[in-house]
């Protein structure tokens, strides 16, 4: 049975990402506050969770959460600040979106949600002085496997799968040759085979090893 709160306070919010390892497509955080009273048995990490049981948890959480916030991180930003950084800001952002500031938040892995606070980008959303100084206001814990030992985390986890995986089915249809409603953007053998058949598209990570040996990619047009 998951966890419920790590911190005590109220306004806890949990808070993960989906997508980091993929080829293309968004690096897609979430962050979800519970109720003190929120239990599902079915709630655990993502990753555990079958799609149907995640597509029928998406609505179960969005119903009963006090807020919820959900942020994608597109390939441009991820290229230029890279993925371990993109992972962190989109949680920030999520953060900043919630209609209830967090007492306290709780993070999925071993990095500080702080970490990394306000870097200058030519992509995506800029943090003001006054933002940075709330995010830099709220105590935050990271833990590593939270997703799968409180429930708030595994909520975010859900929710930031579910969010995503609509987006690579979405983008599906625009490049169907990559198969994404499948393969959800990951390094699967079938997605790299297209890739080197096909050339590259304006969705995919080119910071990324997107081949095993680098060769000459084709692009389409943007």
């Amino acid at each position: 049975m998951l966890q419920k709160n790590f911190s005590g306070y109220v306004f806890e919010t949990g808070t993960d990402e989906a997508g980091r390892g993929c080829l293309a497509g968004p690096v897609t955080a979430a962050a979800v506050i519970l109720p003190a009273d929120f239990e599902h048995s079915f709630l655990n990490d993502s990753k555990q969770l079958s799609e149907k049981i995640r597509e029928s948890l998406k609505p179960i959480i969005e119903e009963n959460a006090v807020c919820f916030a959900v942020t994608h991180l597109h390939p441009d930003e991820i290229d230029e600040i890279n993925i371990l950084n993109a992972s962190m800001k989109g949680m920030q952002e999520c953060i900043l979106k919630l209609k209830q500031i967090p007492e306290f938040i709780i993070v999925d892995g071993n990095r500080s949600l702080n970490a990394k606070l306000g870097l200058k980008n030519t992509f995506g959303k800029q943090f003001s002085a006054t933002e940075i100084d709330l995010l830099k206001s709220i105590p935050n814990q990271s833990i590593i496997k939270g997703d799968s030992k409180f429930l708030s985390i595994a909520a975010a986890s859900v929710l930031a799968k579910t969010y995503r995986d609509e987006f690579m089915n979405e983008i599906h249809k625009e490049f169907p040759m990559y198969n994404w409603k499948k393969n959800k953007g990951y390094p699967t053998k079938e997605h790299r085979e297209a890739i080197r058949k096909y050339g590259t598209t304006k969705y995919h990570r080119m910071s990324f090893r997107l081949l095993p040996e680098q060769l000459e990619l084709d692009f389409f047009e943007q």
